[in-house]
């Protein structure tokens, strides 16, 4: 039984937690983009940006800290079901106005539940290790603006953050 509109689906009629079945749910295509940011100072910024960083290259180790994260979501997240990813990427750019580095994740499957957290986690973990690798030049680094910008596929529909629609 499927819960009704803006039920919490991995939470029981007695309040204990459970993993959702998507048995009886169609394959379909479903993607999911997050974002989030790390804002530095702008010196630190140059630092990775000359690939100067005492660790090595923060960016191409964040993209596949990011990509190998997405891959081992359900083993971070109790309630998630194990998925076969499709594809993954991670992308970095730098956003002067932070100034810092933003990181977007898009994961996509052929299944019966959505690649959302997937995302998520890629997006979260590449910004942890874009602080863990830099932290040596800036310990006043700040993560946010994590979220999930659109998704698609899935009886629930397409998904696209406010900030996007024109």
């Amino acid at each position: 039984m499927a819960p009704k509109q803006g039920a919490l689906s991995h939470i029981g009629a007695s309040g204990e937690a459970n993993m959702v079945d998507v048995g009886d749910k169609a394959e379909t295509v479903r993607t999911a983009t997050a974002e989030g940011h790390v804002k530095m100072t702008t010196a630190t910024l140059a630092l990775i940006r000359d690939g100067n960083a005492k660790k090595g290259d923060v960016t191409g180790t964040a993209r596949l800290a990011g990509i190998m994260a997405a891959k081992q979501t359900a083993n971070l997240i109790p309630l998630c079901h194990p998925l076969m990813l499709t594809k993954i990427t991670v992308d970095i750019s730098e956003d002067e106005s932070l100034p810092g580095l933003r990181v977007t994740a898009t994961a996509k499957l052929t299944g019966r539940t959505g690649v959302e957290m997937e995302a998520l986690t890629a997006v979260s973990v590449a910004c942890l290790t874009i602080y863990d690798m830099a932290k040596a030049a800036d310990r006043m680094m700040e993560i946010g603006g994590i979220r999930l910008l659109a998704k698609s596929g899935g009886r629930s529909g397409d998904f696209r953050h406010a900030e996007l629609k024109a």
